[in-house]
């Protein structure tokens, strides 16, 4: 069995950790998850995942400041961030854009298929 790529899911609320990472798992992937802004860039460094799913509002530091951080790192300057958030004025999109971000998820219903989708068009998760 082929091994199963790495997401690291930055998300501080548990019910949206587990919704999330259900569907992701449920998909093929495997998922770590961190509850703030620097326990995820510590996994970044550590586990160097396939893609990294963040929310916008951390406990400790803004979403966009953590892509900031992890795009100076060699190890970590080339890992796709997709940002999956309530956030959906205009100002969260260009300042998640601007730090990096390759795609812009407002949470919704259908956010956890569009995410998947957004993997699929990643190369992370195989087409099916």
């Amino acid at each position: 069995m082929k091994d199963r790529k790495v997401i690291l899911l930055v998300e501080d609320s548990p019910a949206q950790m587990i919704n999330v990472k259900r569907d992701l798992e449920h998909a093929g992937l495997k998922v770590l998850w961190a509850p703030d802004g620097a326990a995820g860039i510590h996994m970044a460094k550590r586990f160097l995942p396939s893609a990294i799913v963040m929310d916008l509002e951390l406990p400790d530091m803004n979403g966009a400041e953590v892509c900031k951080l992890l795009k100076r790192f060699d190890g970590t300057k080339d890992i796709p961030i997709l940002v999956l958030t309530i956030h959906t004025e205009v100002e969260s999109f260009v300042e998640a854009m601007g730090a990096g971000t390759v795609d812009f998820i407002p949470k919704d219903v259908f956010s956890n298929r569009v995410l998947i989708e957004t993997l699929r068009q990643l190369n992370i998760l195989d087409s099916n």
